[in-house]
């Protein structure tokens, strides 16, 4: 009789597993999943002392979990500066990159952290002023592509 009942279990254990296993195969595939941020976005901020709003431009591209690219920004004058990014990871939807520069007063370096939402990254930045940190909400537009 106990025979019996270890034949009885047995289909409904190993169903189980195999249960288990597709659902685990498709919950690492969805976490798997990553947005892709490469194209360009563009993005303004306020002007300094009230003046006119800055449009930023930033080029991103994917290599793996690594991301790579340039922001340009106008400077003081208007003059446009182009800067590399630095550290830029992609984990999911999640987008991550440095911006240093040179000013007068040393390097300042603003750390750029982002959600993507299909044709949006929408996160804060972080950088110290004077000492003090200070952290901004920061939304790009990726533009379309140009045929």
């Amino acid at each position: 009789m106990q025979q019996k009942r270890k034949t009885f279990a047995l289909p409904f254990i190993t169903l189980g597993i195999c249960a288990l296993t597709v659902l685990s195969a498709f919950q690492t595939r969805a976490e798997d999943k990553k947005a892709d941020p490469t194209g360009t976005w563009v993005w303004t901020i306020p002007g300094r002392n009230g003046g006119p709003d800055r449009t930023n431009t930033l080029k991103l591209k994917v290599e793996g979990d690594k991301v790579t690219g340039k922001v340009m920004a106008p400077g003081r004058g208007g003059e446009v500066s182009s800067t590399d990014i630095e550290e830029g990871k992609v984990n999911g939807d999640e987008v991550s990159f440095n911006v240093s520069r040179e000013t007068q007063n040393g390097k300042m370096t603003i750390k750029y952290h982002g959600k993507i939402t299909d044709d949006t990254i929408k996160g804060k930045t972080e950088m110290e002023r004077n000492g003090n940190p200070v952290e901004r909400d920061w939304e790009a537009k990726r533009e379309a592509k140009k045929s």
